[in-house]
């Protein structure tokens, strides 16, 4: 699991660096990158004499070098590198070799135009210059073909002298504080992380090889045949529903007409009693014989006499 870990953080810090840093970049954790140098534009470049073509920026007081087409800036007893001159800084895990030949005081023989007592006229190349021939002149060996770097009479050190000059500056340079807290600080152990609980790795289950399936032979096809005629089914007797009774409406009812108001008889005034008479033998009448005609209509009351009248109510009662 730290083994992953590790390989994981390293491909993606790794992915950030150009090709060509790649293999000679060690990547630690924990290492601080530099400040950035504030620049107005692309800074201007001398070449110093007696090296393998290695160009300075002679205007900043700190020491930003070009070579084999890298910027290369040490800070903090660390050596950096990047493809421009003012970002993308990456950690160094070594000191490049052009570094033994440069002379460590090369300012002073900049600012007196002298070098070692000789009359030095440099020449300030631009960055866009350098940028577009520094590959051209370290094929064709312009600085070594010139062996004078421009000063005026200058006779280039012998190969064993300068190999004396490189383990002298070496040594200066391990030396130095700041270069020596660096050491010490590799030299300590780093931390011991507690690995995680190692998991058990299962193989992976083997892929059960799938059969084809077996190929499943249809039924043998049965000859359809026509279905068999059934019998006509005659269509039942219709049942003639019995006759509809017609519906009389029910019989009037004689309307019972309200019972006649008998009326009384007229009140009879009460007169009084007369006087007793002596009862006449009636007299017998002979009815056919006094009617003259059988078919004669009897007088009416009202042109019959007293005596008439008088008789006939005596009659009815």
């Amino acid at each position: 699991m730290k083994k992953l870990l590790f390989v994981t953080i390293l491909l993606a810090l790794a992915s950030a660096f150009p090709v060509t840093a790649r293999a000679a970049v060690d990547i630690s954790i924990g290492i601080s990158l530099p400040p950035l140098i504030a620049f107005s534009g692309p800074p201007d470049v001398i070449v110093l004499p007696d090296t393998n073509d290695v160009y300075v920026v002679p205007d900043i007081d700190e020491d930003l070098y070009f070579w084999d087409g890298w910027w290369w800036r040490l800070w903090e007893g660390r050596w950096y590198r990047s493809r421009y001159h003012d970002r993308d800084w990456s950690y160094y895990d070594d000191v490049p070799d052009f570094y033994f030949d440069v002379e460590p005081g090369w300012r002073g023989y900049y600012r007196d135009h002298n070098w070692y007592g000789y009359h030095w006229n440099y020449e300030r190349i631009p960055n866009r210059r350098l940028q577009r021939n520094w590959q051209s002149w370290h094929n064709d060996g312009l600085w070594e073909r010139q062996r004078n770097w421009g000063i005026r009479n200058y006779q280039p050190r012998p190969t064993q002298q300068r190999q004396e000059l490189r383990q002298q500056r070496q040594e200066q340079f391990q030396h130095r504080p700041e270069v020596q807290r660096y050491q010490h600080q590799r030299q300590e152990p780093p931390e011991r992380v507690q690995p995680l609980p190692r998991q058990e790795e299962r193989p992976p289950a083997t892929r059960r090889k799938q059969q084809p399936p077996e190929r499943v032979q249809p039924p043998p096809r049965q000859e359809q045949r026509p279905p068999a005629l059934q019998p006509r089914q005659e269509p039942p007797e219709r049942v003639q529903p019995p006759p509809r009774q017609e519906q009389r409406p029910p019989a009037l009812q004689p309307r019972q007409e309200p019972p006649e108001r008998v009326q009384q008889p007229p009140r009879q005034e009460q007169r009084p009693p007369m006087p007793h008479r002596e009862q006449e033998t009636p007299e017998i009448v002979q009815q056919p014989q006094q009617q003259e005609r059988r078919g004669e209509r009897a007088q009416p009351r009202d042109q019959q006499r007293p005596e008439e009248r008088k008789g006939d109510s005596e009659h009815r009662r």
